[in-house]
C-alpha cells in the first residue's frame, strides 16, 4: 500500500488561499489515480478532487473553479491549491488513492482546514 502524509492545513480567513500537500511513499504512486477528500463535522467524507495517472482532473461542484489538484510523480506528491476559501470548506482534508478510497481503507490522519468568515 501507498503510505500517505497530508500537510499544509491551517486557520484561514474567507477569501484566502492555501495549498495542501500529500507525500506518498512507495514506488507505485505514479500508477495510482489520486484524490483529495474532506470530512466536515457530522458529515460523511466526500471526494473534492481527483487526478488520474495522466493528469486528467475532476472536481466536486462545490469547489470547481476554486480548487486545483496537481501531482508531481518525481516527488511522489499530490497537491491541492485552494483559492477563495469559504467557511463551508472547513473540514479535515485527506488524500488517498482512488483504489483504496473506494474500499474505505488506507486513510491517513488528514490535515485540518478551518475557514472563518
Amino acid at each position: 500500500q501507498v503510505r500517505l502524509v497530508e500537510s499544509g492545513g491551517g486557520l484561514m480567513q474567507a477569501g484566502e488561499s492555501l495549498r495542501l500537500s500529500c507525500a506518498a511513499s512507495g514506488s507505485t504512486f505514479s500508477i495510482n489515480a489520486m484524490g483529495w477528500y474532506r470530512q466536515a463535522p457530522g458529515r460523511q467524507r466526500e471526494l473534492v478532487a481527483r487526478i488520474g495517472t495522466g493528469g486528467a482532473t475532476t472536481y466536486a461542484d462545490s469547489v470547481k473553479g476554486r480548487f486545483t489538484i496537481s501531482r508531481d510523480n518525481a516527488k511522489n506528491t499530490v497537491y491541492l491549491q485552494m483559492n477563495s476559501l469559504k467557511p463551508e470548506d472547513t473540514a479535515v482534508y485527506f488524500c488517498n488513492t482512488i483504489f483504496a478510497a473506494l474500499r474505505d481503507s488506507n486513510w491517513g490522519q488528514g490535515t485540518q482546514v478551518t475557514v472563518s468568515s
